[in-house]
């Protein structure tokens, strides 16, 4: 091939080049503002919606601890042995059965084995507890027998801290069957907001950009009654607005 048409091409292929360079850096400007602009008119409305409900926990755990002090080894372990059936009678009693009943091994010190320094002498040397634990999804019946709890000191079963009520834990259980309603419920209330937002400026909802669900939370309604429980969960929907 002849040098000029050799040149001849080389040139028109550099031409080519450039115009093609200059054709995208011209789409990528004109993209680019559009994009720009888009975004300046681009108007939104964020918006939270609340769900709540009150439903009574469904699991109770009360555990029953007592005490006991003694001198001989032997008569100590006889008499918690003897308080745990009290206990078992008591609880059989108020109409709880064995598999709703766990008794755990009596914690026992000896107070002159953790004697230290010039330590005076102690009336009992030996002191022990023990817990009969109740986990039971009949709520009524453990509040019933809570209040039933003094018989128990009537028999001179000398019962821990705060057995007479406090130490009670109750439990929500069945959070997973609510979520979804309670979810479709905080989301309806995001849009009402919204709806409510955008009339007042003059404006129209569009669709949902952005949306997330927050945690749930589960707290008691109130100190007097822990068995009934207070489930919150909050929505925050992002919403277009247009005119």
């Amino acid at each position: 091939m002849p040098m000029h048409h050799r040149h001849h091409s080389a040139t028109a292929a550099l031409l080519l080049g450039l115009c093609l360079l200059a054709g995208l850096a011209l789409l990528g400007w004109q993209l680019g503002n559009s994009a720009i602009r888009y975004k300046a008119m681009e108007r939104v409305v964020t918006v939270k919606g609340l769900a709540e409900r009150e439903v009574p926990a469904d699991l109770a755990l009360w555990p029953i601890t007592f005490s006991k002090p003694q001198n001989d080894i032997g008569a100590l372990y006889q008499e918690l042995a003897a308080d745990t059936d009290s206990i078992l009678s008591f609880l059989s009693k108020q109409g709880f059965d064995s598999g709703e009943i766990q008794v755990n091994p009596p914690q026992v010190t000896d107070k002159l084995a953790n004697a230290y320094g010039n330590a005076g002498p102690v009336e009992f040397r030996y002191s022990a507890s023990q817990t009969v634990m109740v986990h039971s999804t009949d709520i009524d019946k453990v509040l019933a027998a809570r209040r039933q709890l003094a018989e128990l000191g009537q028999q001179g079963i000398v019962l821990q801290g705060d057995n007479y009520g406090a130490g009670t834990e109750f439990l929500f259980t069945g959070l997973n069957d609510i979520k979804p309603a309670m979810i479709e419920e905080a989301t309806r209330n995001a849009r009402e907001v919204a709806q409510k937002f955008a009339a007042d400026s003059n404006s129209r909802l569009g669709k949902i950009k952005t949306a997330s669900q927050g945690q749930f939370s589960i707290s008691n309604r109130d100190q007097q009654t822990p068995h009934i429980k207070k489930i919150r969960v909050v929505s925050t929907v992002q919403y277009y607005l247009a005119d």
